[in-house]
């Protein structure tokens, strides 16, 4: 197993990040994940949009696409579609994901392509100065949100797993042992995989909801979920309120880029056919 750190553009480092951002956690969770899979870095492709979490892939000493806000899964899928046999993995978070790139997302889950996506969820838009986001909960505060969020939060697994994605997951900063070993999962599946990583963000969502730093925030996650193989063995009651958190949802369905190549292929075969004398044959044939 290499360094964690030769994972890593060294002299990118110190981060920027906040004190106290989970950001870091889910990074290092992704990077232990790659390792422990015995991944070739050479073969991997990391795709971030615009936001906090998606600084992350400029510390990544990757093949890296840091592109416009909301659309790092359509990069990602340009990618995936001309190099089929690269790794592609997005990192993103709620505001980039949810927001701007929500169709991006959905569709992503709909064709099943085989794209990894890693949501850094810190319920709020923490470069931009903490505007609430499509993941703040109903009630809380945000910068346009003073008086509390009207509107209710998406549930991202939810919404993934309604779009079609094949593997979704989700954990927390606090769970990291967790989130290491969903990622990993995510990683080796052939299709759209999710992970969301529940993560705080003291610098904004913290101190205007006046819940504290990074401990207190790591606390309030933690009490705030339960994890799924628990949560089947209680009553409604005991659940209520709590968000799940663990292997949500695994299918199987054919994956789009397989899919695209066996087509492309067979329209290939039909016109060589067709251009080499066979006039019989039509180009819509099997």
């Amino acid at each position: 197993m290499a360094e964690v750190l030769d994972y890593f553009r060294k002299e990118r480092l110190p981060s920027i990040w906040c004190p106290g951002c989970g950001h870091g956690t889910v990074t290092g969770a992704l990077i232990r994940a790659i390792d422990k899979l015995g991944l070739d870095k050479n073969n991997i492709v990391m795709v971030s949009g615009i936001g906090c979490s998606s600084r992350a892939v400029g510390y990544l000493d990757f093949d890296t696409l840091h592109t416009t806000h909301g659309r790092a899964i359509a990069f990602a899928t340009g990618v995936k579609l001309a190099k089929p046999n690269l790794k592609v993995i997005v990192m993103t978070g709620d505001g980039d994901c949810a927001a701007i790139g929500g169709n991006h997302f959905i569709h992503a889950a709909r064709r099943n392509i085989d794209i990894t996506t890693i949501v850094m969820n810190n319920n709020i838009y923490g470069m931009t100065s903490g505007q609430y986001s499509p993941t703040t909960p109903h009630g809380m505060l945000g910068t346009t949100a003073p008086y509390g969020n009207v509107e209710y939060a998406f549930d991202l697994c939810e919404l993934a797993k309604a779009a079609g994605a094949t593997y979704v997951a989700r954990a927390t900063s606090y769970h990291v042992t967790l989130l290491e070993e969903l990622i990993e999962k995510a990683l080796q599946n052939k299709g759209f995989s999710v992970v969301e990583a529940m993560t705080q963000c003291p610098t904004y969502f913290g101190r205007k909801n006046k819940i504290g730093g990074a401990v207190e925030l790591l606390n309030w996650i933690k009490d705030g979920t339960i994890n799924v193989k628990a949560a089947a063995a209680l009553p409604p009651e005991k659940r209520e309120g709590k968000i799940l958190i663990g292997e949500l949802h695994r299918s199987e369905r054919p994956e789009y880029t397989a899919s695209y190549l066996e087509m492309t292929s067979k329209v290939q075969r039909t016109y060589n056919d067709y251009k080499g004398g066979n006039r019989g044959c039509e180009l819509n044939s099997d």
